[in-house]
């Protein structure tokens, strides 16, 4: 029998390495960004161009490569962070499995340059799809640049599946936040298009992060500190009062490593219970120092995800940990009883007595003479007056003086009154004619469906769901036809976002106008709001705009019609009945006539069954 097992190619194996390493055009900076960090950089520098699909570029004054180490970087499993299998377990380093570079270079053109500090010149050095194309030496500057350019060149089932430019800037975007947060003493520049859209100079922590989302930031921003055996614990959360609709300033950090861990988030989660509403998530920047030997990091290809030794004891002490720093900082409401209550008192009154209450009461007042006819007298009576005996309980009769005679004088006809009826409007099922009826065929069930009665047996209909088609068809047709009707503020709301949310937002204007938004003016951190579409409530632009902008960053298309199409779909769930809300009987009818108004009344805007149909035979046979 013939051998059927073989080696694969260098440039194979690299291109089938390459798919686990980098997925998206952020792997690549992830990546890049990590090794400049390693190289002891001390300004970094990151370069984008459509959305990073043309280019991206790195650029740092670190260590440097000489001509031999240049070249054995782009060698698979080459590296200079580890020497044996021991050295696994007590990582403190970003990149160690020697990767990143030689699966970059296998499915794009790679550019580098780099110098020591100590050489005279560099090596200028270029590789497109593992084949190196030249090497030579260069005069450069200290430290490296890399340049990654089209991307998945040779690979085109993987670029289109890329999204669009401004969904794969926002992956990128996320990357930088990552790893700008994790490393303050770095300074960073990241430039997209040729403008730069962020410029963060070396500094602490709180600062790095008021950087990044915003000046509005520092206010939200409650200190967390703790240091145990098990754990170092460090960082900011965000006050209970700013959790937001979206998970987007969620960041924790293990021994400066970005890390996503369900569980420590159900700890946070749990340190925030009755805090924030169910519907909200608050957000933190946590940052844990652990013995490099208790956790796992290559568990994951993409080393977000970590293995603990211990996650239980973690748990209660990040729990407490918050705990203790929200009421710390009076963050928490409390009672107080042993604070004595004269220390409230001002100093002007604590001479002074109570005083009684005094009302205001007119005795001869008769509801059926003008005013003009009597001439009012007012007196001051006290509460104890009124209520008890002496001259203000003998003078009752006074309330009745002229009834009598004003009453005698013209004998009243209850028959000519008449009694104002609710209007009785159409339905879209027979047999509803009359108000009574109309309002026993509808009843909610436990606050989440409204059940009504049709010909063949009765509807059951999600109220949320339902809610979200009217919405989201209203919309639609606001935006498509561009002649939404707006409500003015009386005194515009001015909101603070991160200058990545701008940008989404400026990305989006037209389309929240033709919905109904009005904008005063859109700066780099400020958005002033004069008019927002009549279904929205004032009190939630903030959160329907937050929602907004997250969803078009992750999920907007090229197309105007699907960027209108998201929009309508985020303000309908946003704005929709929630299920515990309890509907009045004419509400509950109401949304049924619209539902059934909707041109695709059978599925939600996300694919959902809104209603399910019980005949009567199918109750029928239930009871055979």
């Amino acid at each position: 029998m013939a051998d059927i097992i073989k080696l694969l190619p260098d440039h194979v194996a690299n291109q089938i390495a390459a798919g686990e390493v980098v997925q998206r055009p952020a792997s690549v900076v992830k990546e890049l960004l990590e090794n400049a960090i390693d190289a002891g950089a001390e300004t970094i520098k990151l370069i984008i161009k459509d959305g990073g699909k043309t280019l991206i570029q790195v650029v740092d004054d670190g260590s440097g490569m000489s001509e031999t180490d240049a070249r054995l970087s782009f060698e698979r499993h080459a590296t200079s962070k580890i020497n044996r299998a021991e050295d696994l377990f007590k990582l403190s380093t970003k990149g160690f499995r020697g990767e990143a570079l030689a699966s970059i270079a296998a499915i794009a053109h790679v550019e580098m340059q780099t110098k020591p500090e100590e050489a005279e010149l560099g090596t200028h050095l270029k590789i497109e799809g593992s084949k190196i194309i030249f090497q030579e030496v260069q005069v450069v500057p200290k430290g490296t640049s890399i340049s990654v350019k089209h991307l998945f060149f040779n690979i085109p089932a993987r670029r289109n599946f890329l999204k669009s430019n401004q969904v794969e800037l926002r992956h990128i975007t996320d990357e930088f936040h990552r790893v700008a947060l994790a490393h303050p003493q770095i300074s960073f520049h990241y430039y997209v298009n040729g403008s730069e859209l962020f410029g963060l100079p070396k500094c602490n922590l709180r600062q790095r992060i008021v950087h990044v989302f915003g000046s509005k930031t520092n206010q939200k921003l409650v200190p967390v500190q703790e240091e145990t055996q098990v754990v170092k614990i460090s960082g900011f959360i965000n006050k209970p009062e700013f959790a937001k609709k979206s998970r987007g300033e969620q960041f924790f950090f293990v021994n400066d490593r970005f890390i996503k861990s369900p569980y420590l988030h159900h700890a946070v989660l749990a340190a925030f219970e009755g805090l924030v509403k169910p519907d909200c998530h608050p957000g933190y920047f946590l940052y844990l120092q652990v013995d490099p030997g208790s956790i796992d990091i290559n568990i994951h290809p993409t080393k977000t995800e970590v293995k603990f030794d211990d996650e239980h004891t973690l748990y209660a002490i990040l729990r407490s940990t918050i705990k203790h720093s929200l009421g710390q900082f009076n963050v928490v409401p409390a009672l107080d009883f042993e604070t004595d209550q004269n220390l409230a008192t001002p100093y002007s009154y604590k001479d002074k007595s109570a005083t009684i209450p005094k009302i205001t009461v007119d005795p001869s007042f008769n509801p059926f003479v003008e005013s003009g006819n009597k001439e009012v007298a007012t007196k001051t009576y006290q509460l104890g007056a009124v209520a008890g005996t002496g001259r203000g309980a003998a003078n009752w009769e006074g309330l009745y003086v002229g009834l009598k005679s004003d009453m005698g004088s013209e004998e009243t006809n209850f028959g000519n009154l008449r009694f104002e009826s609710d209007s009785i409007t159409g339905s879209i099922f027979e047999g509803q004619a009359d108000t009574t009826h109309s309002i026993a065929t509808t009843f909610q069930l436990r606050r989440k469906y409204i059940v009504t009665t049709i010909k063949s047996g009765m509807l059951v209909i999600d109220q949320s769901r339902a809610h979200q088609r009217v919405l989201y068809e209203k919309f639609l047709k606001n935006s498509t036809v561009k002649q939404a009707v707006s409500q003015q503020l009386l005194f515009p709301l001015s909101l603070s976002f991160s200058k990545t949310d701008v940008v989404v937002l400026k990305d989006i204007k037209d389309t929240l106008v033709a919905i109904g938004f009005v904008f005063d003016k859109i700066t780099e951190e400020l958005v002033q709001v004069s008019g927002v579409p009549l279904l929205v409530p004032e009190s939630e632009v903030g959160m329907v705009l937050d929602q907004l902008i997250a969803d078009c960053q992750l999920e907007v298309g090229n197309g105007s019609f699907s960027q209108t199409d998201i929009l309508s779909k985020t303000l309908a769930k946003t704005l929709a009945v929630k299920t515990g809300e309890v509907l009045e009987s004419a509400s509950q009818l109401a949304l049924v006539n619209d539902l059934f108004a909707c041109k695709e009344p059978m599925v939600s805007p996300f694919n959902k069954p809104i209603y399910i149909t019980i005949t009567e035979n199918e109750i029928d046979k239930k009871f055979i």
